[in-house]
């Protein structure tokens, strides 16, 4: 009972601080450089309506009192678990030495009471954005497909993705997604990461050429097969997740445009 409890104590305490700090007040346009804070929340099974719940409570509470952190919460829709993942941008490290804001500490007993119950575990890791090989900013990204990436080689790795980013802007006018490269993380994170922006689900079944389609179209068969060999030298895994945008677990100004 102790150990149970001393979890619970140690779950606020990061629930509130993710959802309360800040640090995570200043937004940055996508095009340029910034750290992209992410923590997924895997919850409790049958609970995902109170979870909801306390999250709409808190972000109420957290408005009124004049909070002007912004966040975007997404649900996984494929994977193990119920899986929720809470992303905010930082425009640098220097953030971090920031002290928290009245605003969450006015709402930490609701993320105490309403939220920290229904949460079974959460992970939270740091990315860095990349620009140069990301598409220009949109706000219709009700759905994004997140491809994610453990290389062998990340020389070789950039090199392709440099290489097939600059096709993709020359055929269609821009690149696809935003990319990202991890700043720390265990031995099963990934080392990058292209989250893909949709306007909605139906979004999805608009036909368009695959990544090697258009590669092959630019440089031909023989070219491509090359580039397709060299890339798989260099990739230990990838594996995707699509997630939808909660809109009413959110408070992202920029979303609200659409």
């Amino acid at each position: 009972m102790k150990q149970s409890l001393q979890h619970v104590k140690q779950m606020a305490m990061i629930f509130i601080f993710f959802f309360a700090a800040n640090l995570l007040t200043n937004m940055v346009n996508a095009q340029e450089k910034f750290i992209l804070s992410v923590t997924e929340f895997t919850i409790k099974n049958g609970h995902e309506k109170l979870f909801e719940d306390g999250v709409k409570e808190w972000k109420e509470c957290y408005l009124e009192n004049g909070g002007e952190w912004e966040w975007q919460m997404w649900k996984r829709n494929n994977g193990k678990g119920s899986v929720y993942a809470l992303s905010s941008r930082i425009a640098n490290w220097a953030e971090f030495d920031e002290a928290g804001d009245e605003a969450g500490k006015k709402c930490r007993i609701i993320a105490l009471e309403k939220i920290v119950p229904h949460v079974q575990s959460r992970e939270n890791n740091y990315y860095n954005s990349i620009p140069d090989i990301s598409r220009a900013p949109t706000t219709e990204m009700g759905v994004i497909w997140v491809t994610f990436f453990r290389v062998d080689n990340w020389r070789v790795f950039r090199k392709i993705v440099n290489e097939i980013s600059g096709i993709m802007e020359e055929t269609e006018g821009d690149k696809r997604g935003f990319w990202y490269s991890a700043a720390g993380g265990g031995p099963e994170n990934p080392h990058y990461f292209v989250s893909t922006p949709f306007k909605n689900y139906a979004a999805l079944d608009v036909e368009r050429d695959g990544v090697w389609e258009l590669v092959e179209k630019a440089k031909g068969e023989e070219e491509t097969e090359k580039m397709q060999a060299e890339f798989r030298g260099a990739v230990e895994n990838i594996w995707s997740h699509i997630y939808n945008r909660m809109d009413d677990l959110s408070h992202f100004p920029q979303a609200e445009e659409q």
